[in-house]
């Protein structure tokens, strides 16, 4: 092709004709939102002791597309990043792992960064944000023609991280739902919140907005507290304490105010910053399903919420179970916690050999 615009043209019809003629093309999703640098101290170093940093990239809606692509879907990652060196190896971060980035805007001054310092035994870990004035932040709709860039897409997904970044970003955000649910694609979304970003009025306010077309809900007990005001009955995850009966209650409620026609929640149990419990719960409208608890020692915890988003979409597009379902998307989030850096990278047979029943660890020879 003789340049990007006819490369992505090309691509497109090709799709289109595929489709239309019924032959079976693998599962295609989209994910929108930022990526960011991250810069981290070795090991379990402290900001102020540390004299060198590792610097990898990830980012919500990013650690999903590396899951979805490393499980064979087609994954693509949309946002904007500066046209500088350091935007290039981001995209090449993504490009490694076979992350679609065609969708990708080069532009503005600067990529977002932040700051991770690990936490260990009783010492929580650490984020600082030095994000504002990103490329992405900065971005307007008339940027993004959602139309073409959701054609043939199955799945769409976000995270309440992305119109935290601004009320430019929100209307992007809901543009693309919009668009979304004209096209009948299944529109997910993790809610995520962050409060170093807004408080939890402006995210209720806007967050409740998008859900309308919102049909797979991610969250956990406290953003859906935080966002949407919604508590668990007998849990206090900061002692370890998990009550199914309250997260059932939390889903019921979730899907009563949006329609969600599903529900996923994360059950962490944190025993230290090095040990949790960590289980889901699906919810698929009239069930509810509980994985197995894993008694995870956390080697990186950043992205693995992601990774139980990634995890869920693949079984959901491959028509998993409920109860298949949630054991996949905890397994590969089980797995997660065991590699550093945001990216997730394990495969379908790993996942599934975990989700099995073989929790070992054990040599493979």
């Amino acid at each position: 092709m003789g340049n990007d615009q006819e490369r992505k043209d090309y691509e497109r019809r090709r799709r289109l004709i595929i489709r239309a003629v019924g032959i079976d093309e693998m599962k295609r999703v989209i994910t929108f939102g930022e990526i960011m640098l991250r810069l981290a101290p070795e090991g379990y170093y402290r900001f102020v002791q540390a004299e060198k940093y590792g610097a990898t990239f990830g980012g919500g809606e990013a650690n999903v597309a590396v899951s979805l692509a490393n499980f064979g879907v087609d994954a693509v990652f949309v946002s904007k990043v500066p046209k500088h060196e350091i935007g290039q190896a981001c995209v090449n971060s993504l490009r490694r792992f076979g992350v679609d980035t065609d969708e990708i805007l080069r532009g503005g001054d600067r990529l977002g960064i932040y700051y991770l310092e690990k936490g260990a035994s009783q010492r929580p870990s650490k984020v600082i944000y030095d994000r504002a004035g990103s490329s992405i932040s900065q971005a307007t709709k008339d940027e993004f023609d959602w139309d073409d860039i959701l054609e043939g897409a199955d799945w769409f997904h976000f995270t309440g991280i992305t119109p935290a970044l601004g009320d430019n970003v929100a209307e992007i955000c809901l543009e693309a739902v919009k668009a979304a649910k004209k096209k009948g694609i299944t529109v997910s979304c993790d809610l995520n919140y962050r409060n170093k970003l807004w408080s939890k009025e402006k995210a209720g306010e806007v967050m409740g907005e998008l859900c309308k077309y919102v049909d797979v809900c991610i969250a956990n007990e406290q953003d859906a507290d935080d966002v949407f005001g919604i508590k668990a009955r007998n849990t206090d995850v900061t002692s370890g304490k998990v009550d199914h009966e309250g997260y059932k209650d939390v889903a019921l409620q979730l899907a009563s105010r949006f329609g969600f026609k599903k529900v996923a929640i994360t059950l962490r149990g944190s025993i230290s910053a090095n040990d949790n419990d960590w289980a889901g719960m699906l919810y698929d409208g009239s069930d509810f399903f509980f994985s197995r608890t894993y008694p995870v020692h956390i080697v990186d915890r950043v992205g693995g919420g992601d990774s139980f988003g990634g995890g869920l979409i693949y079984a959901c597009l491959n028509d998993y179970s409920g109860q298949d379902t949630i054991n996949f998307a905890v397994a590969a989030s089980c797995l997660k916690h065991s590699i550093e850096g945001d990216y997730n990278m394990v495969t379908v047979d790993e996942v599934k050999k975990l989700a099995g029943g073989d929790a070992s660890g054990r040599v493979q020879r």
